[in-house]
């Protein structure tokens, strides 16, 4: 049986949320705002679930190489030898977060593959990856784009749920004394959720 917190019976439990929820957005620029989000903040937090058995999510910076089909595939660089590659290896799901500096944040469940594919490492490649790989000294593994331990991960998009900012920082700091006073919930984000539904709709028209 699921656990259960509240002993609110007659009014929305989550009140911040109900307040915040935006409802009414196409969902063409729910993706495009994503999409926007994700790659300004550029570094994210990849969850794995770890390969050794023992039950631990763990977590790593990436930063955000590419999107594709149509912004819900998100793919990163990676060294197919690291430790991630073992993770995704038994089990594929995986969470990507991002987060800024003024509190917006993206939180996308997806299913993830390690491709090893050249002309799409080739596609994507940038001298930088050199100073994350190193150069072996055998000719091979010199962090080139030939250098066959580069891969990408790509995130295939499940679900998604993110929080922009609606307010700027006087408005919203106006909304907080605002409700510590009254106990009116802040409006200061737009929180937006993104359907496995909506996402597979969305994937039907890329």
């Amino acid at each position: 049986m699921a656990q259960q917190f509240s002993n609110t019976s007659t009014k929305h439990a989550d009140p911040f949320k109900e307040a915040n929820l935006d409802k009414e957005v196409p969902l063409e620029k729910k993706i495009n705002d994503l999409g926007e989000f994700i790659t300004n903040c550029k570094f994210g937090m990849m969850t794995t679930l770890a390969a050794d058995k023992s039950g631990n999510l763990v977590s790593r910076c990436m930063a955000l190489t590419a999107t594709e089909s149509g912004g819900t595939d998100l793919l990163f660089h990676c060294n197919s030898e690291s430790g991630k590659t073992d993770d995704l290896a038994t089990d594929s799901h995986i969470n990507v977060s991002f987060l800024n500096s003024f509190g917006e944040w993206a939180s996308i469940s997806g299913v993830a593959s390690v491709e090893t594919e050249r002309s799409l490492v080739k596609k994507y490649y940038s001298a930088h990856l050199k100073a994350w790989l190193g150069d072996l000294g055998d000719g091979v593994h010199d962090g080139s784009e030939n250098d066959p331990r580069i891969g990408i991960i790509r995130v295939k998009m499940v679900t998604a749920h993110y929080s922009i900012t609606s307010k700027n920082i006087i408005g919203r700091v106006a909304e907080v004394a605002q409700g510590a006073v009254t106990g009116k919930p802040a409006q200061v984000n737009k929180l937006r959720e993104i359907s496995e539904e909506e996402v597979k709709k969305w994937r039907a028209t890329q």
